[in-house]
């Protein structure tokens, strides 16, 4: 009778071969029997063992392809930043990160990360192209004559500007603020102007960290 550690060291193909050559057996004595017990069993062991690892090794195909997908979807849809500097207090502060969605639309009052010379900037669209602009000496701000209503901002500033109010924002681009009007660099400067659609990485979604 073939012991068990010699079934075991047989290959598929041999041990299928072995079943089969057993199984032929028209008057099978106890011992061909026990030896076609011991094969068979081994085979369905064999067998147990392949059907878990196709398992795993489509489990874990589905989960690489998964954050693949994830990566890529981070990557051009949902981008995340950090925040640098306080040019947004008190909405954020510097460190936080903050997740983006690329879009073409930006409504004003939404937060945008915009790209300014090879870096990241967060501000708040104020104004589309076409729009009017208008600030006063306590740093109120007038679009189109109606004052606009900012409980997001800890104080008004008049800040660095040095563009002439009441300004028109021009065509195909967004007039953006920072809520820290007194120490944000923005569209009141001809340094940063007005923002174009190329320039806009995404849409301020919500912060990530800290919670």
């Amino acid at each position: 009778m073939k012991k068990k550690n010699d079934l075991q060291r047989l290959s598929r193909k041999e041990l299928v071969s072995l079943i089969h050559t057993l199984q032929e057996d028209t008057a099978p004595d106890a011992d061909t029997a026990a030896k076609l017990q011991q094969a068979e069993a081994e085979h369905q062991k064999r067998m147990h063992r392949a059907g878990i690892g196709r398992i795993i090794r489509t489990v874990a195909a589905a989960a690489l392809v998964a954050a693949a997908a994830a990566v890529l979807l981070t990557t051009i849809f949902l981008p995340v930043i950090q925040i640098s500097g306080s040019s947004m207090e008190p909405s954020l502060h510097d460190g936080d990160i903050v997740l983006l969605w690329k879009g073409h639309r930006y409504a004003s009052g939404q937060l945008c990360c915009i790209s300014w010379q090879n870096k990241l900037l967060v501000k708040r669209v104020i104004a589309q192209g076409g729009e009017t602009v208008d600030m006063d000496e306590n740093g109120n701000v007038y679009v189109n004559d109606t004052l606009l209503d900012e409980p997001y901002l800890k104080e008004k500033s008049i800040g660095e500007c040095d563009i002439t109010f009441p300004y028109i924002v021009p065509e195909d681009t967004v007039f953006v603020l920072g809520d820290s009007r007194a120490a944000s660099v923005d569209s009141r400067s001809s340094v940063i102007g007005c923002i174009t659609d190329e320039q806009i990485v995404g849409r301020v979604l919500f912060r990530v960290w800290p919670l």
